[in-house]
């Protein structure tokens, strides 16, 4: 099968829609399917054995910087065209996978699309609300435009819906379980995210540092935190626009920031915390959790959007409702981070059930949603 992937997002970006994306085509590659990759900014040329094609692009300055907005060029079209796909597969489209869109329907060729972020929230997080009703109804024209959908979760596959986007089904969630787990242990991490106080309690966050996934409640949450049990820390792992901002809100004793990790690195911080903290609203999946999942380590997560798709409530992780105090979050870790029979517990079964999804059978389902799109009507009503 020959599948050309228009995506809003790629590498060197870290998120969770790349981290699907990448170990998407290495487990294509390993089925023996041909893959093109169209994507902005500054992409590598090749990923997985697969060309990619850097679409020009600018940045979303000053909202925010590090995603990129492709620009027209006709090149694209032709590059399509000489690939010879039997499928196109767009990737959150909105502004650069909306190139996609249009070359599938140019060349008559089946269109799939997926949708990964809830955009209608974060535009109202990142302080630009004006432009929901615009960004509405410009997912729902796009993602009407191809014969099938897919959502990474059921909340999302509900979600898409409500947006009035048709033939909505699920893309199975998936993690690496090879590379996340709880072997992953370092004492050399354990000391570095603690400040070098490794016998501390240990509160983690892996992920984009930005504002929409409302961050800015962790310094309240984990001042309470402090209250219930002494010494206990936080590491942020990641970057992004927030990272400075947020950074100034702790003191040297309380919090690290470590940037971007990745490899080795990463796999150890996820398995040295104790707890890992996910406050936001506005999750499709919340690729991470299953990642801490995998690391053996248990996860505080808000109940909503696809959060509690992943976080079974008392058994792998506690579920802290949208709108629930500070001190509401703060009870939830403390009790985890005071009582480590429990969180043992709870870290086992959270391993256990990353176990059951790999990304092997998650592409495996994508890979018949192409065939159904190839066999089936080339377009369909929206």
């Amino acid at each position: 099968m020959r599948v050309a992937i228009f995506t809003e997002v790629f590498l060197p970006k870290i998120d969770g829609v790349v981290t699907r994306l990448t170990h998407t085509l290495r487990q294509l590659h390993a089925a023996g399917h041909e893959v093109l990759v169209f994507a902005p900014g500054n992409p590598p040329a090749a990923y997985a054995g697969f060309e990619v094609v850097s679409i020009p692009s600018l940045s979303l300055w000053p909202v925010y910087p590090e995603l990129k907005w492709g620009l027209p060029d006709p090149r694209v079209l032709l590059r399509l065209r000489r690939f010879d796909a039997d499928v196109v597969h767009v990737v959150n489209p909105i502004w650069t996978a909306a190139l996609g869109v249009w070359a599938a329907h140019r060349e008559a060729l089946p269109l799939v699309g997926s949708f990964h972020t809830n955009l209608p929230e974060y535009v109202d997080a990142l302080g630009i609300g004006w432009v929901r009703p615009a960004t509405e109804a410009a997912l729902r024209y796009l993602h009407n435009q191809a014969v099938e959908n897919l959502c990474t979760s059921d909340p999302m596959v509900e979600r898409a819906q409500e947006l009035g986007i048709n033939n909505v089904s699920l893309w199975p969630k998936a993690v690496d379980t090879d590379n996340y787990y709880p072997r992953r242990y370092s004492e050399d991490m354990r000391s570095r995210l603690t400040g070098g106080h490794p016998e501390a309690p240990l509160v983690t966050y892996v992920g984009r540092v930005s504002k929409e996934k409302d961050l800015d409640r962790l310094p309240g949450i984990m001042a309470r935190v402090r209250e219930c049990v002494p010494g206990a820390r936080l590491a942020v792992v990641g970057a992004g626009p927030y990272s400075g901002q947020l950074a100034k809100q702790f003191g040297p004793d309380e919090a690290v920031f470590t940037g971007y990790l990745s490899g080795d690195e990463l796999a150890a911080a996820f398995a040295c915390g104790d707890v890992f903290c996910f406050p936001s609203r506005t999750e499709t999946l919340g690729l991470v959790a299953l990642e801490s999942f995998a690391s053996g380590v248990p996860v505080v997560g808000t109940r909503a959007g696809g959060i509690p798709f992943v976080i079974d409530d008392e058994k792998t992780g506690l579920l802290v409702d949208e709108d629930a105090s500070d001190s509401a979050w703060a009870e939830a870790l403390a009790g985890l981070l005071g009582d480590a029979d429990r969180r043992a517990a709870m870290g086992e079964a959270a391993r256990a059930e990353a176990e059951r999804w790999s990304w092997e059978a998650a592409t495996r389902s994508l890979v018949e949603t192409y065939q159904r799109a190839i066999d089936g009507p080339l377009y369909r009503l929206a």
